[in-house]
């Protein structure tokens, strides 16, 4: 499954702890997320709670992972969660909220040159 540019991986990159990184890195991890995805038949269980189907593309730590490292495969602390729905969870870790500039519209009033018409 290719990696998806997203947010996550922004944090990923300048964020996250070099331990966690490493972590999710390993191939351990990349078997138990794939795992826990066919578990939840890649489904968001977010949203089958509200009765909608939605690709997962996050496995999420229930308890995370820097309080509970004992708990770090356990299949009952794992969710397969769509991103908006992990970005949810992880509203500090999400979308980097950009101020976006006004910009200033220069008006020019202006009438026909008499001269020319």
């Amino acid at each position: 499954m290719p990696y998806i540019k997203n947010s996550q991986q922004h944090y990923d990159k300048y964020k996250r702890d070099q331990e966690a990184r490493s972590f999710y890195k390993s191939k351990k991890w990349r078997q138990c997320r794939e795992v826990i995805l066919c578990r939840d038949n890649f489904l968001c269980v977010d949203h089958l709670k509200k009765n909608q189907v939605v690709a997962a593309q996050m496995v999420h730590h229930i308890k995370e992972l820097r309080d509970y490292p004992e708990l770090a495969f356990e299949p009952s602390n794992l969710v397969s969660l769509c991103l908006s729905c992990h970005e949810k969870r992880h509203p500090d870790r999400g979308k980097r909220k950009e101020k976006r500039k006004k910009r200033n519209l220069n008006v020019v009033e202006f009438e026909a040159n008499p001269e020319i018409t």
